[in-house]
């Protein structure tokens, strides 16, 4: 089973189909826990992880990073067949980035991270001045403001703007043809020029004189330091890779399942019921062969499981749907919990208390059928709603700063 979703254009979903993750039970104990993590949820009745903190989360956010950078400079530094160590260094470092900028930085930006806005400041200022992304004062305004709260989803909202300026795909476009565009773009070397050029600028414009300056300090020294000493290759193989391209790719597949535009016609835009019917869950993987099939059958469906769980949805998990990003349907019915940091069993006990006052949670299992059902959601949205020549009407927000989700 690949997914469980919805039509876009209602809340029903598949109610016969066995839930992938119960259907993973009967494995060993100690594989659970793994499991949970890979494809975002937990089963039902298993006891939360402790131990997470947000502390926890911002520490294997920078691990991760060092591990990588550690893993391509040792590659490239015994060359030869050592150089596959590039696969697992970037990776690793990718992972640290967009923990850091998918949960760390956004929490930062809620002043939920710790709760105060002294501390929750001073790291989201030095993620965006590490990462080159958008900067923290106006990513932190832009996004309550016109991502949350009554602009949600509207011409206003970034993640629309990114839609129709950054993917260019509009409504009546039909899910191929959206495919198509998106697919483009991610093999496009000018749409990771224009990307990363908006980053920049959106970085640097109306940035605090800390956040230049410390960009300026990282990124003068580093270069100056690897000029100096020879080893720029260094500097652009372990951390512009997955800064620039990698960084890019998992931003713009990221933004094509955060959230599903409303259905045309729909008059009241506003309440639980509607905000929350934007927002699901993307859990990640298969439901487990059948125990009762012939053991040829069997064996051979245990073979694709294994397989498909290892190199599509444990690849999606650790490299584009990163840290809470499986459960953003939480944070938007709750977004100043102070269980933000244990979010895969917070939303869990939240939908099995039937989430109060909310619409029930819905979900799409696997990553190909989350952006399947936004495709087809932006496909028959409002064309005139949803019009880009509106956005100089609605929005002052500049062009190039669409790029960041």
């Amino acid at each position: 089973m690949a997914a469980i979703e919805s039509d876009p254009r209602t809340d029903d979903f598949a109610e016969d189909l066995l839930d992938p993750r119960e259907s993973m039970r009967p494995l060993p104990r100690f594989t659970q826990y793994p499991l949970t993590l890979l494809t975002g949820k937990p089963l039902a009745g298993q006891k939360p992880l402790s131990w997470w903190s947000p502390t926890f989360h911002l520490v294997s956010a920078v691990f991760s990073m060092a591990v990588g950078i550690a893993l391509s400079c040792t590659g490239l530094s015994l060359s030869g067949a050592w150089l596959l160590l590039f696969l697992p260094g970037w990776a690793a470092t990718l992972h640290g980035m967009r923990n850091l900028r998918m949960m760390i930085f956004h929490q930062c930006a809620h002043s939920n991270m710790y709760r105060r806005r002294r501390p929750d400041g001073i790291i989201g200022r030095a993620i965006s001045s590490t990462l080159i992304i958008q900067n923290f004062a106006r990513y932190s305004r832009e996004h309550v403001s016109d991502h949350h709260a009554a602009h949600h989803m509207t011409m206003r909202d970034p993640t629309v703007q990114a839609f129709l300026v950054s993917l260019d795909v509009h409504p009546g476009m039909t899910r191929r043809q959206m495919w198509r565009r998106l697919l483009g773009k991610l093999f496009s070397p000018r749409f990771h020029f224009a990307f990363a050029v908006a980053r920049s600028r959106s970085f640097w414009n109306a940035s605090a004189p800390s956040e230049k300056a410390g960009a300026l300090g990282l990124y003068v020294g580093l270069g100056a330091v690897t000029v100096a000493t020879g080893t720029w290759e260094y500097l652009v193989l372990a951390w512009l890779v997955p800064l620039v391209p990698l960084f890019q790719v998992s931003n713009t597949l990221r933004l094509c399942v955060k959230h599903t535009f409303p259905a045309p016609g729909t008059e009241v835009k506003r309440g639980k019921e509607y905000f929350g019917s934007l927002t699901n869950a993307i859990f990640l993987g298969d439901a487990a062969p059948d125990r009762s099939l012939p053991p040829v059958r069997r064996a051979a469906g245990w073979l694709r499981w294994g397989s498909r769980m290892a190199f599509v949805h444990a690849p999606t998990r650790y490299l584009v749907l990163t840290g809470d990003t499986v459960v953003h349907d939480f944070h938007h019915r709750y977004p100043a919990t102070r269980q933000w940091a244990d979010y895969l069993f917070a939303r869990q006990q939240d939908a099995d208390r039937g989430s109060p006052g909310w619409p029930p949670y819905k979900e799409a299992w696997g990553l190909v059928a989350a952006i399947n059902l936004v495709f087809d959601s932006l496909s028959v949205a409002d064309p005139e709603e949803f019009d880009v020549n509106r956005l100089g009407e609605v929005s002052k927000r500049e062009l190039f700063a669409a790029f960041d989700d």
